[in-house]
């Protein structure tokens, strides 16, 4: 009861102290705090109150700060980045730019290419860029997912060998990653929040997709397209910026088809060809295999002797499925349910029409279903209550497994590196041979591992058959009348009419192409140090012919040894032969 009052009509003399306290939360019938500002409430104090920016920026930081330790440092060009780069490096000529590929990738590393031939600083770039890219790509999800979730997702994401070795490559697919990121995120926020500013922002994450990969872009338009198709009242506003950025990204490959392919069926056709006639495969288990660190597994008929390299490949339809449930428990559906279904439907081309595996397919799809791994992973640690046993245990335990993950990743990225730097080494060095032996701009180097050697040397690249086919026989036959020309060749190939005559020279071989040696026509010339060379007279390689030793400088003593394996190393004719010699 209130306490009566002692003196009459004190009440009237006492303060308003209800103008000296703070407004009372307005409570409903059932006596809880009205619905929005409890929510408001536990926002402030839950896991969304985490800022997003300094997250974020570290978690990029750290995956550009790993590229340019681990990746960037001694590594070359590859095959494919080759033929990219040489579109727009006045280094050397362009390369062939066969059917299935779009010149995304080359306009994004043109700020480099037009100021230096430096692969270190394209290298540096691209690290720095792809970082860059990751930040924007999470920023996007700040509003629909917590800030935990998001740095998480970045960090599985960032930590695979597949995303650290292809950051700093000049490759499309992580940048088809990112704007799959962006145009999923974008997407929802136009739905749930009515945010038509983001309508623009799909548009532009779709046609910078379809710019880089265009296929990879209608993949990615599906699913959002089937689900703009389940809200009435916006329907058509939704699908239009979905029409629109597929327009504007397919628009310069359906171009160049019609300038260089005749057609645009025509190119479809040569593109499907040249991948191996798309139809249906089961490739899942070749993905799993690649992960041992193969950039390609063309036949994918290799052992899986590397089983650990793939564990979390094989446990991501777990952690998918506790991810959705996670995410329906924490009201978060919307968001995971649609990234899943993306990241499903840009990894199912590659999974089930394409008879080969290449781990890089896979990046716009590993980026996507990130997020909902993180849900799972993240669920699982807060879902218990704080300083239980049970909560240390799976904290624990989570910890010590993505620990492992991460060495095995490391492991893998170290070997792939070491590889790459080898070949680096290894094709610097044959470039180096093919210059001393006369080989020099302007000049066309053909046959094995032509596009990257031809690349370093200066010279174009040009193949008579094959996917990369550019010239023909006879082409190549009257280019050699008016430039040096170098036909690559390896075991026990056979070269072609015209170069049957041509002098032959040794070069540093791979362990995967014994025997490697160049075919020099005569525009080639002889350098200024003396050389040495074999004058084919028609027949294979491993028939001994006639050796020839020039020495401008000084005549060669008349002891020289006839057997041209006992002079490597005593004067400038080292042949890797076992033949007869004849030395003048």
């Amino acid at each position: 009861m209130p306490e009566p009052d002692l003196i009459p009509g004190a009440a009237s003399l006492r303060p308003d102290t209800a103008l000296l306290q703070p407004p009372k939360e307005p409570r409903r019938a059932g006596g809880s705090l009205d619905a929005p500002r409890r929510a408001r409430r536990i926002a402030r104090t839950g896991p969304d109150a985490v800022r997003p920016l300094p997250w974020l920026a570290a978690v990029a930081a750290a995956f550009s700060l790993v590229q340019l330790v681990l990746v960037v440092p001694g590594t070359g060009l590859g095959w494919d980045e080759t033929v990219y780069v040489s579109q727009v490096s006045p280094q050397a000529p362009a390369a062939f730019f066969s059917a299935p590929r779009a010149r995304g990738i080359t306009f994004l590393v043109v700020p480099v290419t037009e100021l230096t031939t430096s692969v270190t600083a394209l290298r540096v770039y691209l690290a720095l860029l792809s970082g860059v890219g990751l930040f924007i790509a999470l920023w996007v999800w700040r509003r629909l997912l917590p800030t935990p979730v998001l740095a998480v997702a970045g960090g599985l994401f960032a930590t695979l060998w597949v995303t650290a070795f292809y950051g700093a490559q000049v490759m499309p697919n992580l940048w088809v990653a990112y704007a799959a990121l962006v145009a999923t995120g974008c997407f929802l926020r136009a739905i749930r929040r009515g945010d038509r500013g983001m309508l623009p922002c799909v548009a532009a994450a779709v046609a910078f997709a379809a710019f880089m990969r265009p296929v990879d872009a209608v993949w990615l338009a599906l699913p959002l397209a089937l689900t703009a198709l389940l809200k009435r009242a916006r329907r058509l506003l939704l699908l239009l910026p979905l029409a629109i950025g597929l327009i504007i990204g397919w628009a310069p490959w359906i171009i160049e088809a019609f300038m260089r392919y005749g057609g645009f069926s025509a190119r479809l056709e040569r593109a499907s060809e040249i991948q191996g006639q798309l139809g249906a495969y089961f490739a899942v288990d070749d993905h799993a295999r690649a992960l041992s660190g193969r950039v390609l597994c063309r036949p994918c008929d290799v052992p899986w002797d590397q089983p650990d390299t793939s564990i979390w490949f094989l446990l991501l339809p777990l952690l998918l499925a506790g991810g959705a449930w996670a995410a329906v428990r924490t009201r978060r559906q919307a968001a995971v349910l649609l990234a899943t279904g993306t990241g499903l439907a840009l990894a199912a081309p590659y999974l089930f029409t394409v008879g080969y595996a290449a781990p890089r397919f896979l990046l716009p799809a590993y980026a996507l279903l990130s997020l909902p791994v993180a849900q799972c992973l993240t669920h699982i640690v807060s879902g218990s209550r704080a300083r239980s046993p049970r909560r240390w245990a799976v904290t624990v335990g989570t910890a010590l497994a993505v620990i492992g993950h991460l060495t095995v990743q490391y492991k893998v990225l170290d070997g792939l590196t070491r590889h790459v730097r080898y070949d680096h080494t290894l094709h610097t060095r044959i470039a180096a041979e093919l210059r001393a032996q006369g080989v020099r701009p302007p000049c066309v180097i053909t046959g094995m591992e032509s596009i990257r050697v031809a690349f370093r040397v200066g010279c174009a690249s040009r193949q008579p058959g094959g996917h990369d086919q550019s010239i023909t026989p006879a082409g190549l036959a009257a280019a050699a009348r008016q430039q040096p020309v170098a036909l690559l060749l390896f075991g026990d190939q056979h070269p072609m009419a015209y170069a049957r005559t041509w002098r032959i020279h040794p070069l540093p071989a791979p362990h995967h192409l014994p025997d490697l040696r160049a075919y020099l026509s005569p525009t080639c010339g002889w350098p200024a140090g003396g050389a040495c060379s074999r004058t084919a007279t028609g027949g294979p390689y491993s028939v001994p012919d006639r050796v020839r030793c020039i020495d401008p400088v000084r005549e060669l003593p008349e002891s020289c040894p006839h057997s041209a394996q006992n002079t490597m190393g005593r004067h400038p004719c080292k042949l890797h032969l076992q033949a007869t010699a004849t030395c003048r």
